[in-house]
């Protein structure tokens, strides 16, 4: 059975740092790419960062680029999000899902992850960011 656990979510100060963690169960980092998701209230899902087994991470949105960092464990089968520098607009319910590391050219917003390419999610973990 495929599972996905988030932790790590918690209140930070804006300027901090704060790593969550996902731990995959019922398939290997080898067999799906994981992604970062958030949402925050009242605004749609956004894709943040992907992690392929065998080529790291392959996406960063703008608004995490610089900031956040995506690195996995094969030993412990847990892909990680390193947050730092956190900002208040970064306070949401963060999820990660395994699937496909598909992007699509969205113009202005540039490449977007695309929820779609993902076929199992986690249950989420709500980080707030106080400034």
């Amino acid at each position: 059975e495929v599972q996905l656990v988030e932790s790590g979510g918690s209140s930070v100060q804006s300027g901090g740092s704060l790593t969550l963690s996902c731990a995959a169960s019922g398939f290997t980092l080898d067999d799906h790419g994981i992604g970062w998701f958030r949402q925050a209230p009242g605004q749609e899902r956004e894709g943040v960062s992907c992690f392929s087994g065998d080529a790291g991470a392959v996406y960063y949105s703008d608004s995490v680029k610089g900031r956040f960092i995506a690195s996995g464990d094969r030993a412990k089968n847990t892909v990680y999000l390193q947050m730092s520098s956190p900002k208040p607009e970064d306070t949401a319910v963060y999820y990660c899902a395994a699937g496909n590391c598909m992007t699509n050219y969205r113009g202005s917003l540039g490449d977007v992850l695309q929820s779609s390419g993902m076929n199992y999610w986690g249950e989420g973990t709500l980080v707030t960011v106080s400034s």
